[in-house]
Formats: structure tokens, sequence, C-alpha cells
């Protein structure tokens, strides 16, 4: 993230990552052990309103959260394009293949589910499958666009918000500089504002788990531990696909030999996965590319756009996370309901700043879940083991910006004569 954009201004928020993994681990087991025990009913008497009001509490952020991250995110991002010709060329390929990652991972994860079913579980208590059709291509094409945008809102209806976010925020690049910044900051601050709250309710997420893991385990037995292990495994393998595919990247466009990207990305790819976070790892990333040989004013401009903006595995594990919550609580999607949710997660990566990835979890999944018509209780529950998938997330993203800076810089000398070179953005 560059130091001056506003992601880089926002909160910094401590989520008890350990804790709240601890937190549902104690509460499966828990449940596990007193399945269909006597004492088990006076527990779940306390525990199903206490995680229902915790996930109220999770819900009422997600909104404005992600109209706030929206808004400047574009704003950001149009910013970034006016910066020269080599600027747009990178959004041009980011933007390619975050669209191809939306795509895939709406393609891939039901192949995924039905080679390798996930284990039965039964309906969380008080939830229920919806007992009507999910909406149909005409349905879809209606729903794109708000007739009333605060009623919208009001309805959860979380498609046309974000269409409408993304149109109004595209139309304040084109006003003047003056009441562009003055809508941003107020943007700056409703992001801000609900990222603490956001991190208020993540606070007692441990707490709050326990009491869904218990439920969930009280009503499934063992079989909701193993349903957690496999969701691992299946998000991770998307996050793969893209971590293995930026090896052919660098190959291909970046012209650079196999074995020469893989040692000069490994030092960037360890400190990765130690931090999970891509912003930590730009120091190594620019290791990397001085180890390949990429021109300087190539990699100290296009890896600080890629980090802000270019989260290559974030589209495809989102749109897993979202089809495997629909699985846990007994929904059918609709390949319509599928493309509303890759279109949720193809818009929503340009808002997920450089948040906790607890946080960005929920701002990213929360959106895709709503326009998917998929219930919150299951993403209550999988937010509690997001450290594990992250790990894959944050290796599989910075190993793709240094195979696209390694691709943008093979072309850069004919592409680029007479410019003068791109400025870094700080």
């Amino acid at each position: 993230m560059t130091e001056n954009s506003s992601a880089a201004r926002m909160p910094e928020i401590r989520v008890p990552g350990l804790l709240t993994l601890g937190g549902l681990i104690a509460g499966l087991l828990l449940g596990a052990v007193l399945h269909e025990s006597r004492f088990l009913p006076p527990l779940l008497e306390i525990a199903r309103p206490l995680g229902g009001f915790w996930l109220q509490a999770l819900k009422m952020t997600i909104l404005p959260l992600v109209i706030g991250l929206m808004f400047i995110g574009i704003i950001e991002t149009a910013a970034a394009a006016g910066a020269g010709a080599m600027a747009r060329r990178t959004l041009a390929l980011i933007v390619g293949v975050l669209a191809a990652s939306a795509v895939l991972g709406g393609a891939l994860m039901p192949g995924l589910l039905a080679l390798f079913p996930a284990p039965t579980l039964s309906l969380a208590p008080g939830s229920t499958a919806p007992d009507t059709d999910l909406p149909g291509f005409a349905d879809f094409l209606g729903s794109l666009l708000p007739t009333n945008v605060f009623t919208a809102a009001a309805d959860d209806a979380m498609l046309p918000v974000i269409v409408f976010t993304a149109l109004f925020a595209t139309a304040a690049t084109r006003l003047a500089e003056e009441p562009r910044r003055q809508l941003a900051l107020f943007f700056e601050g409703l992001a801000g504002a609900m990222i603490v709250v956001i991190g208020w309710v993540l606070a007692v997420a441990p707490l709050g788990v326990f009491a869904l893991g218990l439920s969930l385990a009280a009503s499934s037995g063992a079989a909701a531990i193993g349903a957690l292990a496999h969701y691992i495994a299946l998000v991770s393998s998307l996050g793969a696909i893209f971590l293995l595919g930026s090896y052919p990247l660098a190959v291909l466009l970046g012209r650079r030999r196999l074995g020469a990207f893989a040692r000069a990305v490994l030092p960037a790819q360890v400190v990765a996965i130690s931090t999970q976070s891509s912003l930590a790892s730009l120091p190594a990333m620019l290791g990397s590319c001085r180890k390949l040989d990429l021109a300087a004013t190539t990699s100290e401009f296009v890896l600080p756009l890629a980090v802000t903006l270019f989260r290559a595995t974030g589209p495809a594990m989102n749109m897993g996370v979202t089809i495997y919550a629909a699985t846990l609580a007994g929904y059918e999607l609709t390949p319509m309901a599928i493309a509303a949710g890759a279109v949720v997660a193809f818009a929503t990566t340009f808002g997920t700043v450089s948040l906790p990835g607890t946080i960005s979890f929920i701002a990213s999944t929360g959106p895709i879940a709503a326009a998917m018509g998929v219930p919150l209780w299951p993403l209550g529950i999988l937010v509690a083991v997001e450290m594990l998938p992250d790990i894959m997330r944050t290796v599989g993203n910075v190993t793709m910006d240094v195979a696209v800076t390694s691709a943008l810089d093979a072309g850069v000398a004919e592409t680029t004569q007479g410019e003068p070179p791109p400025q870094t953005l700080h």
C-alpha cells in the first residue's frame, strides 16, 4: 500500500485470530462431546441467541464498510490510471486477472464440491433452506439497478447497492478536485469508522464463534470438524491455482527462466508465509525483482500499485468461500446466483485494502453472500479458520505480483521509448 493512500490512513485493528480459532475449536469439541446429551439443551439456550446476536452485530457493519471502501478504491484506481502509460497497462493486466479470478472461482468451486462432496451437516439451529427458487436471468438483470438505493440497502439487496456505488464513485472521478476530495474524505471517514466498529465486534469473536460452533456441533456432531478441514483444503486449492499460474506467466510473458524466477521469488514467499501480509512482503518483492534484473523504474512503480489494488487470489477464493457457505447452509445455487456473486466478487476486490485478514474476509465475502442469497451464519464460523487459507492467499498474491511485474517489464523497453519514466506512487 502506498504511504499516502487513504487505505494507509485506515485505523489499525488487532483481531484475536488465535483466540477466535481456539473459541471455535472449543465450541465444536464441546458440542461433539455433549451431542445428544441431557446437558446440552441448557447450554444451547444461551449459545443460540448469543451466536445470533454476534452475527447481527457483524452484519450491520458490512454494507457501510463496503460502500466506503469501494468508493475510495475506485477513486484511487482512477487516480492511478492517470499516472501514465505504464499505469494503464498495469491496471489493464490487473483488471483482466481479477475478472478471470472471479469467473474461475464461480466455475471451479461447484466442480470441486461435486468431485469431493462436503460432509453432510444439519442446518444451524434457527436456519432453513429457501423455499423458493433463486433468481433467474430476468430477475438478475432487473436486480442490477435499484429503483431506490436506500430501499435496496434496507432490504439487504447488495448487488444493486454495489452497482450504484460503483457508478457514483466513477461519476465522482469526473468532478473538480475539491468536491472529489471532499467526497473521498467523507467515504474514507465512513470506512474508517466502520473498521473501528467491526474491530469491536471481532474483539468478542472468540465468544461468538464458540457459541456458533457449539450450536453447529450440537446438531451435526463431529462431522462439523471434518467439514472445516474439507473447507480449508478446497478453498486453499483455488488459491494454489494462481500460485502455480504465476510461474508460466513469468516464463511466457515475463521471458524469465523458470528456475531463475522460482529462486528469486522464494524469499518473498517466505516473508508472505510468516507475515500473511502483501504489504509487509513488499521489500522482499522488490528484492526478488532485483534478482530478476527487472528495471527499478518498473518494479518501484508496479509493485506498490499491485499491493494496493491487486489480490489475484481474492475473487476466486471469496467465491469459493461463499459457495461452500451455501453448501453448509443447504442452499442450492443457480447459475444466475453464482453470476451475481462473481460480479460482486470482482467489484469489491478494488475496495479491499490491506486490513487484517479477518476484517478483509468479512468485507469481501459478506457482500457476495448477500448477492447470492446465502445466509451469514456459515461465514461467522468460517472466519475463525481464515488464518489458514489466508496463508495461501498471501503467498499466491505475492508470487503473482512479482510475475506481473516481470511481464510488464518484458515489454517496457519497446513500448516506453521516448516516454519519461513512470513516477512511483506516494
